[in-house]
C-alpha cells in the first residue's frame, strides 16, 4: 500500500494485511455500510455497525451517542478495551473514517481503516461471507476526548483569527445553499473554504490519494500545516 509521505500511515491498512490478520483473536472487522449492502456480502467475520450509529437516539440530531449508548454499541459489536478495530465501507472511506473518528473520540485509538474498503478487498481476491458473526462478551470503557471536537463559540472565534482555516467538506449544493438537506438554514460559515471530502480519494480505487497529491490539493485551498484547521 502506497502510504509514503503520510503523517500517520499507521491509521491505514491494505487488504493483504486484513486478510492476514482477520482471524486474530483481538481483531474485530466492522462493516460500516447499511444492512442490505452487508447482506449482499462482506469480509468473513465482519460485524455490521448499526445504521446512523453516530446519531444521538434521544435527540435524533447528528451528534455522537452519549457514553453509555456508545459503550453498549461497541460491546454489542465485540469491541472491547483491547480490541484492534478495522473499519471498512463501500463509500470511498467516508463511513469507515467516521467510525474511526468516533472511536478515537471515545478514547479507543486502536482502530485502522481498510484503505479502499470493499473495493480493495474484492480486488485483492478476498473471500466473501454472507453469515452473521456473534461476538463474545467484552468490556468497552468510553473515555471521551472533547479536544477532537469544536464548539460553536470556538468556531465563531476561529472566524476572526488569521491563523485558522474553516474547511467545509460538504457538497456543492450544501455550500451554495441550493440543497438544504433538511436544515433550517442554508449556506456556509463565513470565511470558510470549500473542498468536498471525496476530492482526496481516488475515484477508481476508493483509496486515499497519494500524500503529495493531497498536500497539493490542500495547499491550493489554503489548508496548510501552519494553520489551525476546523472541519464541518
Amino acid at each position: 500500500m502506497a502510504t509514503e509521505g503520510y503523517a500517520h500511515p499507521e491509521y491505514l491498512v491494505d487488504a493483504a494485511w486484513v486478510d492476514a490478520h482477520k482471524d486474530d483473536a483481538n481483531v474485530v472487522i466492522v462493516d460500516c455500510e447499511v444492512d442490505h449492502a452487508f447482506a449482499r456480502g462482506h469480509i468473513p467475520g465482519a460485524v455490521l455497525v448499526p445504521d446512523n450509529y453516530e446519531k444521538d437516539p434521544d435527540s435524533g440530531r447528528i451528534r455522537l451517542m452519549n457514553p453509555d449508548q456508545f459503550k453498549a454499541m461497541c460491546e454489542g459489536l465485540g469491541i472491547g478495551d483491547d480490541t484492534l478495530v478495522i473499519t471498512y465501507d463501500h463509500s470511498r472511506n467516508l463511513t469507515a473514517a467516521r467510525l474511526w473518528w468516533a472511536l478515537n473520540t471515545y478514547g479507543h485509538s486502536e482502530v485502522k481503516i481498510l484503505n479502499g474498503g470493499w473495493r480493495a478487498w474484492i480486488a485483492h481476491g478476498g473471500k466473501v461471507d454472507f453469515g452473521q458473526t456473534k461476538p463474545g462478551p467484552v468490556t468497552f470503557t468510553p473515555k471521551r476526548d472533547d479536544s477532537l471536537l469544536v464548539t460553536v463559540d470556538e468556531l465563531k472565534q476561529a472566524c476572526e483569527v488569521g491563523d485558522s482555516i474553516i474547511w467545509d467538506v460538504r457538497s456543492d449544493g450544501e455550500w451554495d445553499g441550493t440543497n438544504s438537506r433538511g436544515n433550517k438554514r442554508v449556506g456556509h460559515v463565513p470565511g470558510a473554504v470549500h473542498l468536498e471530502w471525496f476530492n482526496l480519494v481516488d475515484s477508481e480505487t476508493n483509496q486515499f490519494k497519494p500524500a503529495a497529491e493531497i498536500r497539493r490539493i490542500l495547499t491550493e485551498h489554503g489548508i496548510t500545516p501552519d494553520k489551525n484547521v476546523y472541519t464541518y
